[in-house]
């Protein structure tokens, strides 16, 4: 069992905090959608994605991938990095929410949502484990 956690250790955290960053993002936007229903779409998500990007990078960093990055010049290029994955996987919600709707219907924004944040999910996680946090040094 010790071996099955060490070897998914990195995962089962990933996945926890991306639970926890995933329901933030679902009910900011739910919130928004429930005592705004006629903002747009892209503002309703746009906002979410903020509240929920600014939580999922501090956690990532420090108890998901363990950052090594001690000086201010690695810790900026980590957070800009970080942004940039995210604001990627930003714009393919929005493309998944926007046609969604459109196709589908608004009535069925709740199931858009979560659809959309299981695909970000995965995207996040290849490109924080293989991009942002490697822990380079130099």
């Amino acid at each position: 069992m010790k071996n099955l956690w060490n070897k998914y250790k990195q995962v089962i955290a990933y996945l926890f905090w991306g639970v926890l960053t995933t329901v933030i993002d679902i009910v900011v936007a739910l919130v928004l959608y429930r005592l705004l229903p006629n903002m747009d779409v892209f503002w309703n998500t746009l906002i979410a994605w903020i509240a929920s990007v600014l939580f999922a990078f501090f956690t990532n960093r420090k108890w998901v991938f363990q950052s090594q990055a001690t000086t201010a010049k690695e810790y900026i290029t980590e957070m800009i990095s970080f942004f940039l994955g995210r604001l990627a996987s930003l714009i393919l919600e929005e493309i998944i929410l926007i046609i969604g709707v459109s196709i589908i219907s608004q009535n069925n924004f709740d199931l858009l949502k979560i659809f959309g944040q299981i695909i970000v999910i995965i995207f996040n996680y290849f490109w924080s484990k293989f991009v942002v946090f490697v822990n380079r040094k130099g």
